[in-house]
């Protein structure tokens, strides 16, 4: 299967993380990115604006269409939609369109009315709806227009550390941007536990205040004994997708968005209140019991690889649109 993945340059985390996915499974030949996003193909990102990366191609010139077998739209964003309806009437009608909603607002598209530009969905869908749409916040309790399904955030292991530490550095840590409320109350809870001052578990308000970027923030990660996540401006992070893939346990608010295959409470991961009133408890407990701890870590770990990569989100999409079209 031939798709055109019809993108925008700047940073998507869903957009990148499907393309690389679909790269894989297809091979980076049957994925043709349009137009040609230089940050697919060459190093001049770091982690995590790095996500689509795969292998190097040189830039093309689309001027034919009738050949793929179908369209993706990878990213609710402004630029991403102007680029596919510059070029709608020119997909056969024998190629389904999919949509592929990574915003964080929970209504499909929202994003774009977010970003001041919901008239560029009304005319995309206008002139040629969507057959399917994968959406990235798919809320629980939510009404959904039918044929959407839920596709959240994976973790690209191309962008695993060689090199992780061998020994644990910190105790409880959240490095987070200041995004959503609930955030604010669990620093207050934290702020004078463990060893969080020590660590750096503060708000950040801007990017330059995070001192631990690229993959070094993975290496960081790695080092820390317990990872809290806790929502942003979706509930989807991708740190609740991190934190299992190399190997450490994370206490974390339930996401109430749909993640098929979700990580188990008590096996995999520790999901608190969404209070927060247990969570210097849960914390302790896992800092007390290394045996139990580790074991939870390393079956997430292992579900990590087998259903949340860039590569299994890609066979779920895939399977999906044979399953539906």
């Amino acid at each position: 299967m031939k798709i055109l993945f019809i993108n925008t340059p700047e940073p998507d985390y869903l957009q990148d993380l499907t393309y690389s996915g679909l790269a894989k499974l297809l091979g980076p030949g049957q994925v043709a990115d349009h137009p040609w996003n230089p940050h697919y193909h060459l190093p001049l990102r770091r982690y995590p604006r790095n996500l689509g990366g795969t292998s190097f191609s040189p830039p093309r010139i689309f001027t034919d269409f009738s050949h793929y077998d179908l369209a993706l739209v990878g990213a609710a964003k402004p630029r991403c939609f102007q680029n596919y309806i510059n070029i709608v009437n020119k997909i056969p009608a024998s190629a389904p369109v999919v949509f592929v909603d990574g915003g964080d607002w929970p209504e499909v598209g929202g994003d774009l009315k977010r970003l001041g530009a919901w008239e560029l969905y009304r005319e995309a869908v206008g002139r040629r709806p969507f057959d399917l749409v994968f959406k990235r916040e798919m809320v629980e309790g939510t009404p959904y227009p039918e044929a959407t399904f839920p596709l959240p955030f994976s973790f690209n292991f191309d962008r695993l550390p060689r090199n992780l530490p061998a020994k644990l550095k910190y105790q409880v840590s959240f490095w987070a941007a200041d995004s959503n409320p609930i955030r604010g109350k669990a620093i207050d809870i934290l702020q004078d536990k463990f060893d969080c001052r020590d660590n750096g578990t503060f708000l950040h308000k801007e990017f330059r205040q995070f001192k631990r970027r690229g993959a070094r923030y993975l290496t960081e990660l790695a080092a820390c004994t317990v990872v809290l996540n806790l929502p942003g401006l979706g509930w989807d992070t991708l740190r609740y997708w991190e934190v299992p893939a190399l190997g450490r346990l994370m206490v974390s608010m339930r996401p109430r968005i749909a993640i098929p295959g979700n990580f188990i409470d008590g096996k995999e991961i520790a999901f608190c209140r969404d209070d927060l009133l247990d969570l210097v408890e849960l914390c302790q407990r896992y800092l007390d019991h290394p045996g139990e701890r580790e074991a939870m870590a390393m079956a997430a770990q292992a579900k990590a690889r087998a259903q949340h990569s860039d590569l299994a989100r890609a066979r779920y999409l895939m399977d999906t649109v044979t399953k539906y079209i």
